[in-house]
């Protein structure tokens, strides 16, 4: 396995468990305008993973987001060609570069330099570079678009909760998609119980069950190397600061962050009363063609 970082910050625990690791330069795109659009000004640093393009001592790369969790053995990608991504869940004609097959190169580096400088992005993010740069991915090549249980997000999950039923138990790599990311909560180790939203603006679009799964993750295996390398020291072992429980927010409010696309997932929008108003809604009706059955097949 190998690992880019923008910082020396945890170095020797990162050593100690892949086996490479790398440190490059940090690549910003300021590109504000655009970056503003998504309201996500954090995303101009993205630019810095086309430094995977130099990693030319191998043959073929999968390249995978910090956010990400990989819950199965994924070894089959290396069998994909470049580029290879899943759809992104808000323009299925673009891939979502979070999770990708490429092939190392120099020449291809240089070009994506190259047309960062010319073209910019049209999302002032990677994404945005690399969905320009390998145009062809919608059209061209089917064999390229992985299935979504490869890169399957956090936003998907709500957006299509039906589909999410039928086939997350499938999910290989789960995406932590937004602003708001795992660790931006607090976990007790104890009760298993993950609290807390972020204070900054958005809501975390993550379903429980994956939540928890990365808490329990970093409490087992990566809390205990910080321990082991750094002492019991907050900054060095990476312990989240304790968020009090977000205040309660009036109906009018709350309709609000849905139309923002800032729902409460982890609240009172949560995925267990979203399915429980769906079995009601669903039960109502049923109830209702029962006792009121359509006009047309009453007869006078």
């Amino acid at each position: 396995m190998y690992l880019l970082i923008e910082d020396v910050c945890r170095r020797s625990v990162l050593e100690s468990v892949y086996d490479e690791v790398r440190l490059v330069d940090m690549m910003e795109s300021g590109d504000t305008a655009h970056l503003a659009l998504m309201k996500r000004p954090d995303l101009g640093v993205t630019l810095t993973k086309l430094h995977c393009w130099t990693l030319t001592h191998y043959s073929k790369c999968v390249f995978m987001d910090a956010d990400t969790l990989v819950l199965s053995n994924i070894d089959e990608l290396f069998e994909r060609e470049e580029l290879s991504a899943a759809p992104d869940p808000g323009w299925p004609d673009c891939f979502n570069s979070g999770v990708f097959v490429f092939t190392p190169s120099n020449e291809t580096h240089e070009k994506l330099l190259a047309f960062c400088n010319e073209n910019g992005s049209f999302d002032g993010g990677d994404q945005g570079v690399l969905n320009s740069f390998f145009d062809t991915w919608a059209t061209a090549d089917i064999s390229k678009h992985l299935p979504f249980i490869y890169n399957l997000s956090s936003i998907a999950i709500y957006s299509y909760l039906p589909a999410f039923k039928k086939y997350g138990h499938e999910a290989k790599v789960v995406h932590f998609l937004g602003k708001v990311k795992p660790w931006s909560y607090s976990y007790d180790a104890q009760s298993g119980e993950v609290k807390g939203q972020s204070l900054a603006a958005g809501l975390c679009q993550v379903q429980p069950d994956y939540l928890h799964l990365w808490w329990e993750c970093y409490s087992s295996t990566v809390l205990p190397a910080l321990l082991e390398a750094y002492g019991d020291t907050p900054f060095n072992t990476g312990f989240p600061r304790r968020v009090p429980p977000p205040p309660k927010v009036s109906s009018e409010e709350r309709k609000k962050r849905w139309e923002a696309g800032q729902a409460d997932y982890m609240g009172d929008d949560s995925f267990a009363h979203i399915e429980r108003k769906l079995d009601s809604f669903l039960k109502r009706e049923s109830l209702m063609d029962i006792l009121s059955p359509p006009a047309a097949n009453l007869q006078c």
